[in-house]
């Protein structure tokens, strides 16, 4: 091995992907000690860092070509010794020349004077911000200042983030492709406007509302009216992840949904206002729709809720099953309610969509209105290989025994389903055609029941859930 040449040596330590095997084999000699310090890119660290600023130093000038850093405090106590504050950053933003994408997880103690320091990292494309309760928009705008090439922003529960020149600031720049903020509390729908230009350059967007704490300003009606003064160019969105957002008809968000014509997955959990025309117009534009996740409150099914517009229907599905041919997974979700949800979207719109587009994944919860007729259905799926049912309680064993005549299916989930016992479980044992069978929280399905039903099973009961 000494007669190798450095480049072919390089090229071993290269293909080598595990960590704890890298450290191994940095142990067995300084030539490969040196080697392998320079071919590490990449650092994850977190509460093991004591003390901080030696231990950080220490790391950053023998991985001296560190692109990507993570350093995440969950788990942390003050017995755990020092967490890392503002020098912390500054010495990341000295010894890191090649630092390109930055996790900061629960580092409680770091302000905007440590962002201010990460400002003069020049190649930073990718900044993730998770609970860093210090860090005001003052932080974060002399950030992006600075880091001209940022492309990747996530921001979750940055609690005291409230000014907003760092999002105009991205707006007119035109450089974001990927934007992530939740539970940040202050920033609200309206905001979302400041973004001007960069609606054009914009792949990802995940935006969630803290449910439980807004100020009123999210309401305020000028704040919506500035939606409707500018044209949003999103075409390029690619993912669209909207929680616990208000939706207002012809306007803002629901002018996104509506014009992102290349997108391929969406995700709507308990957006209040969200339409049929919105979801049949996102069907019509985005004809590379692959993903489609929804989840509504159990509430929009209520009897006296009828005729509302708001409630999602049919209408819906059927119109992307018509206009989304590649569409290969579907997440159809109800929140937890007093009442069932036997309306909004029916067994005919429900198998719409299976019959009409090559479903490789079908993910149903508290959907009271698929039931036994359903997994009849599901036999002609020929692509479905993963099938998730939670709270689906119309399921009985004389549906579930069909689940071993779905062509493909290889992953089978179920959780809290209360008509399903071991004998509905039976086709399955013994036939291994399943690689995985996932069973929690099933009142009537027993450990042994599940024996044997798949190459991999997984069990676990706890039934607190239903007291």
């Amino acid at each position: 091995m000494d007669n190798l040449p450095a480049e072919l040596l390089l090229e071993i330590l290269g293909r080598i992907k595990r960590t704890t095997d890298r450290n191994s084999v940095s142990l067995t000699c300084k030539r490969f000690h040196k080697l392998d310090n320079g071919l590490r890119i990449s650092m994850r660290v977190g509460c093991g860092l004591h003390p901080v600023c030696d231990a950080l130093t220490a790391l950053c000038n023998r991985f001296h070509n560190l692109e990507k850093v993570e350093i995440i405090y969950s788990g942390w106590m003050s017995k755990l010794g020092k967490q890392l504050d503002d020098n912390g950053l500054l010495i990341l933003s000295r010894c890191c020349p090649l630092l390109k994408d930055l996790t900061l997880s629960y580092c409680t103690f770091i302000t905007d004077a440590g962002l201010s320091y990460l400002a003069s990292c020049s190649k930073l494309t990718s900044l993730k911000l998770n609970f860093a309760p210090r860090i005001t928009g003052c932080g974060i705008w002399s950030l992006v200042v600075g880091c001209k090439a940022l492309s990747v922003l996530h921001l979750i529960r940055c609690l005291s983030v409230s000014s907003m020149e760092w999002l105009e600031y991205l707006g007119k720049h035109e450089m974001l492709e990927d934007l992530c903020i939740k539970n940040c509390r202050v920033i609200g729908e309206g905001d979302l406007i400041k973004l001007g230009p960069t609606w054009r350059k914009l792949k990802r967007l995940q935006f969630e509302v803290d449910a439980n704490y807004r100020y009123m300003k999210l309401y305020d009606r000028l704040a919506v009216d500035r939606w409707q003064k500018q044209s949003i160019p999103c075409e390029n969105m690619l993912e669209l992840c909207l929680v616990n957002c208000v939706i207002s008809p012809g306007r803002g968000l629901a002018c996104v949904i509506g014009k992102c014509k290349n997108l391929e997955k969406i995700h709507l959990d308990m957006c209040v206002g969200v339409r049929d025309c919105d979801i049949v117009c996102l069907a019509q534009k985005s004809s590379n729709l692959r993903s489609i996740s929804l989840r509504v409150p159990s509430d929009f099914s209520l009897p006296l809720l009828q005729n509302n517009p708001l409630r999602l229907t049919d209408e819906s599905l059927k119109a992307v099953a018509q206009n989304c041919s590649l569409l290969d997974t579907v997440r159809l979700s109800f929140s937890d309610g007093e009442f069932p949800s036997f309306s909004s979207f029916t067994l005919n719109g429900i198998l719409m969509l299976i019959q009409m587009c090559p479903i490789r994944e079908l993910a149903l919860d508290h959907v009271y209105s698929f039931d036994d007729i359903g997994m009849q259905a599901l036999r002609s799926a020929q692509y479905l290989q993963i099938l998730e049912l939670v709270r689906c309680q119309e399921i009985t064993d004389d549906g579930m025994q069909l689940a071993s005549q779905i062509p493909q299916l290889c992953t089978l989930r179920l959780r809290k389903c209360l008509g399903v016992t071991d004998d509905g479980l039976k086709p399955l044992v013994g036939s291994y055609k399943l690689d995985l069978l996932v069973v929690e929280d099933c009142p009537q399905i027993s450990e042994r029941g599940v024996q044997g039903a798949a190459k991999l099973v997984t069990f676990k009961q706890d039934l607190s859930w239903m007291y």
